[in-house]
This record gives structure tokens, sequence and C-alpha cells, in this order.
């Protein structure tokens, strides 16, 4: 599996739920989803995007028919009509309109012209297994006119079958919806990777690069193994240093204490859902399963990162994160 698959897989993506929106005229929604993903897919008309203030977005993006615009850590954001008024009346809170799936579509605004409908998608994620991932990607990303004959054909027919099953109530599609919603998340982020310029110092560039992309695959796909930075190296066919030098520069980190946070990440998915679905594994089994053959040393490592003990950590996080 290559590495981008290995990190989306990470992130353990699931419970897709949507809506679709009608604005008509003045309307104006705001959704806070922290710790989701959010898709707004404009199936026709106009809108503007515009993300809570501390973000650093100055003004609002525009979005039209075919457009897709992702939020990828949920941020507190508003979508309204393109009319003179829509940006200053009262926002409708979408959130509570999620509840499972209704084909229904939220009205909002006054009937007449300027109308929108769009196709608006959130997705639980494990935010401690993400953050290196939404660190990394900025706080909307947009893919224009992805429903036009310029997109790729996959995408189109993705697009549009997303749309239909999103109609229709038949077996297996919540499974369905949240494959196809994965399916938009690795688009948007290989367009994200795609135009990162030269020289950017974001670690995502190294998801392009033919000698460190195996290399973060490796980790991924197996974590448990005993890497050494020599093993590292090889799969990177570089000498150790360069690799090392490599590695460093673009990933903003040496290549174990890279492989030693994601090791104690997982252990921390590990501790949260043996909680969640009462399957006690052991702390020691749980060492064993992210390449530490110590259970001592597991640890004191769990404890210095996260600043709680394997076990008190269990007992703090029952739910999913």
């Amino acid at each position: 599996m290559d590495a981008l698959s290995k990190i989306l897989d990470d992130i353990h993506m699931r419970g897709a739920e949507y809506l679709y929106v009608s604005g008509r005229n003045d309307w104006n929604f705001c959704l806070d989803t922290q710790g989701e993903f959010v898709f707004h897919i404009v199936l026709f008309g106009h809108a503007k995007l515009h993300i809570d203030h501390q973000s650093g977005m100055t003004t609002p993006l525009s979005i039209q028919g075919g457009d897709i615009a992702i939020i990828p850590s949920g941020k507190k954001h508003q979508v309204y009509g393109c009319s003179a008024n829509a940006a200053h009346i009262k926002s409708h809170n979408l959130y509570p309109e999620f509840n499972g799936h209704r084909n229904d579509p939220v009205l909002l605004g006054d009937p007449g012209r300027g109308q929108a409908l769009l196709l608006t998608i959130r997705c639980l994620l494990d935010v401690d297994m993400a953050r290196p991932l939404l660190t990394a990607l900025p706080v909307v990303m947009t893919i224009s006119n992805a429903m036009g004959t310029g997109a790729p054909p996959w995408l189109q027919i993705g697009l549009q079958f997303l749309a239909l099953e999103a109609e229709r109530s038949r077996p297996g599609r919540d499974t369905l919806l949240n494959r196809l919603v994965g399916m938009l998340l690795i688009e948007c982020v290989r367009d994200h990777i795609e135009q990162l310029p030269e020289g950017s110092e974001n670690w995502l560039t190294a998801l392009r690069d033919p000698q460190l992309a195996p290399v973060l695959s490796a980790i991924h796909a197996e974590p448990e193994k005993p890497w050494t930075v020599a093993d590292l190296a090889s799969l990177a066919c570089m000498s150790r240093s360069a690799f090392a030098e490599r590695f460093s520069s673009t990933m903003g980190d040496t290549p174990l204490a890279y492989l030693a946070a994601h090791r104690l990440r997982l252990a921390a998915w590990h501790l949260r859902e043996s909680q969640i679905y009462n399957n006690q594994q052991s702390i020691a089994r749980i060492a064993e399963k992210v390449g530490y053959a110590s259970e001592t040393s597991f640890s004191q490592a769990f404890k210095r990162f996260y600043g709680y003990s394997p076990s008190q950590y269990r007992k703090q996080n029952p739910e999913p994160q």
C-alpha cells in the first residue's frame, strides 16, 4: 500500500452523514464540527464560504456548481448566498440537522431567485492519529469544477454516484458513502500535494518524493518492526547520512523520532479502542504491537509523550477522538 493510502487508513474515517441544503435569496448557515472532516459539494448555484477569523482567512471563498470545498479540521465556518445581505443575517446552525441521513433538504431563506443546492457531508475521524495530517493541510481545500469535463472521469462518476446514493435508501449505503467520501479526500489531498511548491516546508512533500515515500509507507505499514536508520536509508536507496539529513529537513523530525511518535499515537489508539469496546488488551500486548520489546520502556516513552501512563490514559479516554 502506498504511503498516502496508509496514512489515510490510520486516521479511521467513519460515520459519514450528509444533508442537502437549499438556499434561496438571503441564506446563511454555520457549522462547527471540530475533529471532523466537512465536505461541501455545490450541486448548482453559487455560494460563499468563510472560515472563523482565527484561521487567517480574510476574504470569503466563492464556490459554484461543480465545486467541492473541504474543511479538514471541521473548523467553524459559514456558507451563505451571494446577495448583498446574506453575509450579515443570522446564521442557521446546521449541526443539529445531522441525524443519520435525511433526504428532504434543509430549506434556508425565502422563496425567490438566487437558489443554490449543496450536499454537505460530515465524517468522523480519529483526531490524535490525524493530527500530523491536519497540521499539514490548509484550513480549506477546493476542487474546482469537479463534475465538469476537465475533471478526471472517475471523479465525475464518483460524485454522480455519491449524489445518487445520498438520495436512495438501499442496503449497504452507509458503507458505500464512507468509501466514496474517502475517495474524495484522497483526491483532494493528492491535488494539494501536487500543488505544493518545491522546497515547501510541508512534510506532505515527502509523499511525492520517490526516495522518502517508500520509507513512510514502510513505517506506517509495519511500525512494529525494529527499524534502524540504516534500514530506512536502504529503502530510500541513499546513504545513511544523506537520508537522515533529507528526511529531517523535509519532515521536520529525525527518522527515529517520527517513528517513535507514530508508534505512540498508534498505541494510544489501541488503548482508546480497547476501552470503548471493552476489549482490555494488556499494556504489554499493545507495547509489542507497536514495536516495544519492554512494557517498562513503552510506558516511560508513552508518559513522556502524553503526560499519562498507558493505564491512566486508557481510563481518561473512553470516547473515540
